[in-house]
């Protein structure tokens, strides 16, 4: 009777979900006082790790958690904050004093998604202030095929015994902004996320340790859960243009609890997990579990965004969206690009594919309706992206949507003395250079040799190293030179025909148009352009910096890289615009942009102008500092609560 008692309460042990002994850990654990102050900050990164992976926490309860943090009674602030994140959490963590690790499940609803991921909380009680890595293990973690609908990938081959436990995958976010290590805290939080290869009841066991051999005796560092994976059922997207053709789009898909899909943690391209959207051609479909979902469709910035609502249910679930302008510079033969966009580096894939591909970037470009995208290979990732440089338009380009693979001058010898963009090239490797390492380290020499190729040349997100304090324009502080934007160009420019332009749009542009504006006044004719530096920069979306370059006749690269070149252009967000600007008749961009005068006059100028306010003011972006992103944009302008912006000549 005694042997039979004792299995029976080991086996409440080890099955400790059916027992639902959170609760009595939470009891049994020493109590370790918590300083608020940076439990509150890790909370907050919590809180922002969430929403970054597109399962935030909803208003109320942001509102609750300022609240408790508010309390001046720190341990009454502690268990409040408790209350709201053991709501989400799937599993508890004790350390003892001898940092042995035990594991019971918490009061999160075990549901998961076909072919989804779905993120949970770690709840770690660290009495031994252990900072080592904190690991999970599971037999039911493995290797799984993540369904891609749009760009299918073969299949991991798994044994029939792998298939049937190896149904989910299993992991610890460990990314910014969270750290990698405990943090010696008695209490903190971890995120947990848990892809689901099947739909139905799916039964994981999760282990965790810091170390090995830190395991608790007994099989408490083990835990069952038994989850709930609700089935995909497919959406079919379809979105026509203005002109009712088919195209491709941005979508953003939220469920009515906010959670963003596909689950940005697991997404592979072409989707990116560092943008909340996804970009899609008409007859697409995506899957998502039933329930109902927040769809909103945009073109760029020269469409207005459409937002609808669709249950997911069966198989024929749809949502249509036909696509309106509300301005079309092309037809007055402006058209648009972002001539800095990288397929490699900063917030990108970085192995095993080295960055993107072509197809993946392309979408980008179409679903943002740009007309020339500019993809630069440069440092990072260059040896792999250089195969798609050709010296023309990429194959994937359509008529009035190019996309050109060139350069950018950075991570290189030279990117001391300012990063180059370098438009045009027909050969992408100096003379001479067998590797990054052999090219010049000052950029006179680049410059000279792109403009012998034709190439259109000039200096990147020209701002940074030029920050001055005055809000004057132009002013006459010293910049300290010493960023990653234009720093030799004050040297450059001097030489003749070496720089073609600066580029905007990145950095405050006080700092850009300042240094740009002193040049002018000295007789230099340097022009500017837009760009975003996807995803350095900026990660959102690209086209969000452009320049519109006014072309005579069809598209072409090079047509659109001598108009800029020759200052016919002019730079936006794509929701001002100023065309066809002239004085006394001479338009810009021609006869060098320049009106003679014998004494002084009156000019008269003319400029065809149009803008996009929100029917609503936005003010917080209304009084941001100049040197507060985002740095251009319209909203900026806005006269009070009116849908006007003045247009100033100066």
């Amino acid at each position: 009777m005694r042997q039979k008692k004792a299995r029976a309460v080991r086996a409440v042990e080890i099955l400790c979900a059916s027992a639902g002994v959170a609760a009595a850990y939470a009891h049994a654990a020493a109590q370790v006082p918590v300083p608020l102050q940076p439990f509150a900050q890790q909370v907050r990164q919590i809180e922002t790790a969430l929403k970054y992976l597109g399962q935030p926490l909803s208003p109320a309860e942001q509102s609750q958690i300022n609240a408790a943090i508010a309390n001046p009674d720190e341990a009454a602030a502690v268990a409040g904050i408790e209350r709201i994140l053991d709501h989400y959490t799937l599993a508890v963590v004790d350390i003892n004093p001898e940092s042995r690790v035990k594991v019971a499940p918490g009061p999160a609803k075990a549901e998961l998604v076909e072919a989804g991921t779905r993120i949970f909380l770690v709840k770690v009680r660290n009495q031994a202030g252990v900072t080592s890595r904190l690991m999970v293990e599971s037999p039911n973690s493995g290797p799984v095929y993540i369904r891609s609908d749009s760009s299918p990938q073969p299949p991991v081959k798994l044994t029939a015994a792998e298939s049937e436990e190896s149904w989910a995958y299993i992991s610890l976010y460990e990314k910014d902004p969270l750290p990698e290590l405990l943090s010696g805290l008695a209490l903190e939080y971890l995120i947990l996320e848990v892809y689901s290869r099947e739909r139905g009841q799916r039964s994981a066991k999760f282990s965790f340790n810091v170390g090995q051999g830190t395991q608790d005796i007994g099989f408490r560092s083990d835990c069952v859960v038994l989850f709930n994976a609700l089935p995909a059922r497919p959406l079919r997207l379809r979105v026509r243009d203005e002109n009712d053709a088919p195209t491709f789009a941005s979508f953003t898909l939220r469920d009515n609890l906010d959670r963003l899909y596909p689950n940005p943690s697991k997404r592979l391209a072409p989707d990116l997990f560092f943008q909340p959207q996804i970009y899609r051609g008409d007859g697409d479909a995506v899957r998502l579990p039933e329930a109902e979902y927040t769809v909103t469709c945009s073109l760029g910035p020269e469409y207005v965004a459409q937002t609808k609502k669709v249950a997911v249910g069966g198989d024929a679930s749809e949502i249509s969206f036909r696509m309106e302008r509300w301005i079309d510079p092309s037809k007055y033969g402006w058209y648009s690009g972002d001539h800095h966009v990288h397929a490699a580096g900063c917030a990108h894939y970085q192995n095993p594919t080295e960055g993107v591909r072509p197809e993946d970037m392309m979408r980008q470009i179409l679903g943002e309706k740009l007309n020339v995208g500019c993809v630069l290979t440069w440092g990072p990732c260059y040896y792999y992206q250089k195969q798609f440089f050709s010296g023309k338009d990429h194959p994937l380009s359509k008529r009035d949507e190019l996309m050109h693979y060139d350069l950018e001058v950075s991570g290189f010898p030279s990117s001391h003395a300012g990063h180059l963009v370098l438009l045009g090239l027909t050969e992408q490797d100096y003379p001479g250079a067998k590797r990054i390492e052999d090219w010049p380290t000052w950029d006179l020499p680049i410059l000279r040799w792109g403009k012998s190729q034709g190439a259109v040349v000039g200096f990147a997100h020209s701002g940074w190293g030029l920050a001055v304090k005055s809000s004057d324009l132009p002013n006459y502080e010293m910049p300290g030179f010493d960023g990653i934007g234009a720093n030799e160009y004050i040297v450059d420019v001097t030489y003749p025909d070496a720089v073609d332009f600066i580029s905007t749009m990145d950095p405050p542009d006080l700092w850009e148009l300042n240094i740009w504006y002193q040049t002018l006044n000295v007789g230099f004719r340097t022009r500017v352009s837009g760009e975003t530096d996807f995803p350095c920069i900026t990660d959102s979306r690209v086209g969000q910096g452009r320049v519109y370059a006014k072309v005579s006749g069809p598209l072409s690269y090079s047509a659109w890289l001598n108009a800029v070149r020759a200052g016919r252009s002019y730079v936006s967000e794509g929701k001002s615009h100023l065309m066809d600007f002239s004085v006394n008749g001479t338009e810009v961009g021609t006869n060098s942009s320049q009106v003679r005068l014998d004494a002084p006059a009156t000019v008269h100028a003319t400029v065809k102008a149009a803008g996009y306010l929100d029917p609503v003011p936005n003010p917080s972006l209304q009084s941001l500092p100049y040197d507060h992103a985002p740095y251009w944009d319209i909203e900026r302008a806005r006269l009070g609560s009116t849908r006007e912006a003045p247009v100033e000549l100066a």
